[in-house]
């Protein structure tokens, strides 16, 4: 009995105790502003500093969707970034796949060059970016209102523009987040051994056949990672959709949210923080979901 008294105490330290309780302490810390904004929004009377409400109440959430353009803004950013991950995870994964099985002197150089993307801030990309963009904008417009009739030209636009487009908002935030989702997507594909496309090709399977019925399946903790830091690095892009979208038709939830702050003079605390929860939700989800492909893909992929 003494024996195992021992061993208990002598298993708790000091600098252990230290350790946990500065985690705790900035875990709350951190934890804080968080349990304002979610309390604040079941509040009908929030105010700047967090207080336990004297009632509870749904109203500011369904405020969101009965007197603001909610459901829009919800929809235009699932279709941007849901599409932009889409291309994200389509792209990465073949040019992942291309870029650990090549030998070619190039591969490192190009690597290096579109990782060079990540490092350059956004806003000294604004400028060259929009010209591009403008141009190209501009030849789109001039063959859509040669095909289109005239009430069609604008709905149009909106979907296949490129300044102020669904295609325009959905190319910018898929090519800022595909060099980073590359480097994951080739580190990733060195770790899977050459034995399983070998065996495959012995069994006679094409081309197709052993990326769709080997690749995909052992690369899918990769792809999962990549895709949930392409979610949600440009669900919470705020830049690109505020200079690229000016219709109030293609407005996102981080633009609702911001110009909540312009709209007038005293601020609503509780629609601002019910759309800051609702803003956040997709991402948590995202991240529950690929929790497991993220841990799996860090820790070292498929092994030998």
């Amino acid at each position: 009995m003494a024996t195992a008294e021992t061993q208990n105490t002598t298993l708790i330290k000091p600098a252990d105790v230290a350790s946990y309780g500065a985690l705790t302490l900035i875990s709350l810390y951190c934890a804080v502003p968080f349990l304002w904004v979610f309390v604040a929004s079941l509040d009908p009377e929030p105010g700047q500093f967090l207080a336990w409400p004297k009632e509870w109440t749904l109203d500011n959430y369904i405020n969101i969707f009965s007197q603001h353009d909610g459901f829009r803004w919800i929809g235009n950013s699932l279709v941007i970034v849901g599409s932009a991950t889409l291309i994200v995870i389509v792209l990465g994964g073949l040019g992942g796949y291309a870029l650990s099985r090549s030998r070619g002197w190039w591969r490192q150089p190009f690597l290096y060059t579109i990782i060079l993307i990540r490092v350059v801030p956004p806003t000294a990309l604004i400028v060259p970016l929009y010209k591009v963009l403008l141009t190209a904008n501009d030849a789109v417009g001039t063959v859509v209102r040669a095909i289109m009739p005239s009430d069609w030209v604008r709905p149009t636009m909106h979907i296949v523009g490129f300044v102020d487009g669904y295609l325009g908002i959905t190319l910018v935030l898929a090519a800022t987040q595909l060099p980073l989702a590359l480097w994951i997507m080739k580190t990733f594909f060195d770790t899977i051994p050459r034995d399983y496309e070998e065996a495959a090709l012995m069994d006679g399977a094409t081309q197709m056949q052993r990326i769709r019925r080997v690749l995909i399946p052992l690369a899918l903790p990769g792809l999962g990672a990549a895709g949930l830091f392409a979610f949600i690095t440009a669900w919470g892009d705020f830049l690109m959709p505020l200079i690229f979208l000016s219709s109030t038709e293609l407005q996102t939830l981080p633009l609702g949210l911001f110009r909540a702050y312009m709209r007038v003079n005293q601020l609503d605390y509780g629609f601002m923080t019910a759309l800051a929860v609702i803003y956040t939700l997709p991402a948590v989800i995202a991240f529950g979901f690929a929790r497991r492909f993220l841990v799996q893909t860090f820790s070292g992929g498929v092994k030998g």
